[in-house]
């Protein structure tokens, strides 16, 4: 897959702005599941904000180039090859290898918007443990969702309050970033795109601070999705009923606070323009 000097180009003039990893001493990561999403990569990488540190791509064995289209547009990116099948095991796979102390999740097909990273390290930086995209709040919306989908969202939004409590807006939704130290508590056993739901409970009965953010869903750029309404639904209420006879586990919160404390100290009190 061939890749343009206007792709080249618009790495190029993307303009250098103060590096948290550089001037705040936190390091972000972010993880990029991808199966032959190459066109839709030379749309999503260069918008990568210039001070994010680390870009894991993680290839589900693409045939189409992603990944020499991925090295050509960034050369930095690391290239990590799923184990497992499905988004879960290609996330694991990921937060595996990611050594950020935030790991920032973005689909590859150009749905969620990487201009809005700073949007979730901010919520992070401010005290949250997870920060969680919602597209059913104030200033966010989507583009890809038919009104069956909504509908079965909103389903199972009522049913994560009535069996978990919490106020979630949003639950089917991969638009999420979170300190590292807080993967232990998300116990990452997922394989489909049952995964993000999984999160987003185990978050919250973790006793997490959550954070919903604003998140405009985009459509997919190129190319046809691969989430099946009906099956992947179905596998969304098989993981919520597992989660409900799942033993709650509670957060130690001195690990978190020890991670937002070592960040705030290091930006002295100020708050880091990272627009």
């Amino acid at each position: 897959m061939e890749v343009t000097q206007q792709h080249l180009a618009a790495i190029e003039n993307t303009p250098a702005r103060p590096g948290l990893s550089m001037n705040y001493g936190v390091r972000v990561s972010v993880v990029i599941p991808a199966l032959n999403e190459a066109e839709n990569l030379k749309y999503v990488l260069p918008r990568i904000p210039t001070w994010v540190e680390e870009v894991i791509l993680v290839d589900g064995y693409s045939t189409d180039g992603t990944v020499k289209t991925a090295r050509a547009l960034r050369p930095d990116i690391r290239v990590v090859y799923q184990e497992g099948k499905g988004k879960g095991a290609a996330l694991r796979s990921g937060f595996d290898a990611a050594a950020g102390d935030i790991i920032v999740m973005l689909d590859a097909d150009g749905s969620t918007d990487p201009v809005e990273i700073p949007l979730f390290v901010g919520a992070l930086l401010a005290g949250a443990d997870f920060a969680k995209g919602s597209r059913f709040v104030q200033g966010a919306g989507t583009a890809d969702m038919p009104r069956y989908r909504r509908l079965g969202n909103g389903g199972f939004v009522r049913l994560v309050r009535l069996l978990f409590g919490g106020r979630y807006s949003d639950l089917c939704y991969g638009y999420n970033a979170f300190w590292s130290t807080v993967l232990p508590y998300l116990d990452m056993d997922s394989e489909g795109f049952e995964v993000e739901t999984v999160m987003n409970v185990r978050a919250l009965r973790s006793g997490l601070k959550v954070v919903e953010v604003p998140s405009f869903e985009a459509s997919r750029v190129h190319g046809t999705g691969r989430l099946r309404t009906i099956p992947d639904g179905w596998r969304v209420l098989k993981a919520l009923w597992r989660e409900w006879l799942r033993p709650k586990r509670q957060v130690s919160y001195p690990l978190i606070s020890q991670q937002v404390a070592r960040a705030a100290r290091q930006i002295q009190g100020d708050v880091p323009d990272i627009q």
